[in-house]
């Protein structure tokens, strides 16, 4: 089948319409015209591979990674990266009015990557021990693809894989391991689970093993956090400071909630800037980080409790007769600002449904899925909010991932 790729669609696909199917090509670019083959169908949507490049697009390049197409990490590396940006300013207006409903969308521009390589501070390598594999999966499978060299590690993790692979050729990792995750710090870099094979223990000053550590801190704009390998925390710590204005903006008052907080990474400028700051984090190891964080830098004003984002939202705003729910329900009264920054899947309809109960004067959206972001920005809007600014960061290059931050007032 010949087709001709229109665009690039949500997910990273190229959308082409042939023989009556609408047909969806991976590893595509706008412009290409192609000779594909069919992988599968689904009703209408024909999903198809490329068989040969017939016509290349004018944004297509060459992919420098070894890999390209067969690990399933980097997906948008055959495009330029004026024409990655562009693919992403479009996704994000697609997800917003094919799912949001939003047709008056404000003008907005994607801030770059200041490095388009080597910019990942953060990563997970899959291990399968019986095949001597370490690398991440293959694309639309669980299988390893055995990765000797990642194009968008930071050089320290990139010594950190190499390391790894080393101690997988002489059977020094641990078996049971299924998968390592590594984020660099400002001294050093943490895996997780921790090895504790005598080389890795006592490597010698100056070696990648004596670098390795059960946690690291980071330093963000100007406050320091500190966590450790299982930690979320954004991959690429160039636009951080960039990320943390745009999402708090001139915001100043008596009260902040911060959902899904996370180490604190949000939680720490807001303190700075609240009288009052409650964030809510449901894994224990990174509650506890947050709270750390909170008192190294002497801010006494926030405070961190640890429960699901959706449980904790319908207790405290659920009506009761008990005066210790009416006590601590009373912390949400008059919320002059609310950041959500939750994971790819978005946030859960009692999550939405809670901030609604809160009712916010502002709201912040910081999303990585533009059409989760979208699903749940249409039942904001629908319950009293208005659109007020959209910008979004590329914290994903090579990928059709995108950074989008929204900001919402009260109607």
């Amino acid at each position: 089948m010949e087709v001709t790729i229109e665009r690039i669609l949500p997910g990273g696909l190229g959308l082409a319409h042939a023989d009556g199917q609408t047909v969806m090509v991976a590893l595509a670019a706008p412009g290409d015209r192609l000779r594909v083959r069919v992988d599968r169908v689904k009703g209408t949507v024909a999903f198809a591979s490329i068989d040969q490049i017939i016509s290349p697009s004018e944004a297509r390049v060459e992919p420098p990674c070894p890999y390209f197409g067969r690990c399933g990490g980097c997906d948008f590396q055959q495009l330029k990266y004026e024409a990655q940006i562009a693919a992403k300013v479009e996704i994000i207006k697609d997800c917003l009015r094919r799912i949001g409903g939003i047709e008056s969308i404000p003008e907005f521009q994607i801030t770059p990557a200041p490095n388009q390589w080597h910019y990942r501070a953060r990563a997970q390598w899959q291990y399968d021990s019986v095949r001597k594999r370490l690398g991440y999966f293959e694309s639309g499978s669980r299988r390893v693809c055995d990765v000797a060299e990642c194009a968008v590690l930071v050089p320290a993790l990139q010594r950190t894989l190499e390391d790894l692979r080393e101690q997988m050729r002489d059977d020094l990792l641990p078996d049971e391991a299924r998968y390592f995750r590594a984020i660099l710090g400002d001294g050093g870099v943490a895996i997780a689970p921790s090895l504790s094979s005598p080389t890795v223990r006592q490597g010698s000053p100056g070696s990648l093993q004596a670098e390795m550590v059960t946690e690291i801190t980071r330093t963000i704009h100007g406050d320091t956090y500190h966590l450790n390998a299982e930690s979320f925390f954004q991959t690429n710590t160039d636009l951080l400071s960039q990320l943390i204005d745009a999402a708090l903006g001139e915001a100043t008052g008596k009260r902040a909630v911060e959902l899904y907080c996370g180490v604190g990474l949000f939680t720490l400028p807001l303190a700075r800037r609240f009288k009052d700051v409650i964030g809510i984090e449901d894994d224990p190891a990174a509650a506890d980080f947050a709270r750390r964080n909170l008192s190294n830098a002497d801010l006494m004003s926030a405070r961190i409790e640890k429960a699901d984002v959706g449980q904790w939202l319908e207790m405290m705003t659920a009506p009761s007769a008990q005066k210790e729910k009416r006590r601590r329900a009373a912390a949400l009264q008059n919320v002059d600002f609310l950041l959500l920054d939750p994971p790819r899947t978005g946030a859960e309809s009692r999550v939405i449904s809670g901030i609604l109960n809160v009712q916010p004067e502002r709201i912040c959206y910081v999303s990585c899925d533009p059409a989760t972001l979208a699903r749940d920005l249409k039942k904001l809007l629908a319950g009293g909010y208005t659109l007020d600014s959209l910008t979004a960061f590329d914290m994903f290059p090579q990928t059709h991932h995108v950074e989008t931050v929204v900001r919402l007032i009260r109607s």
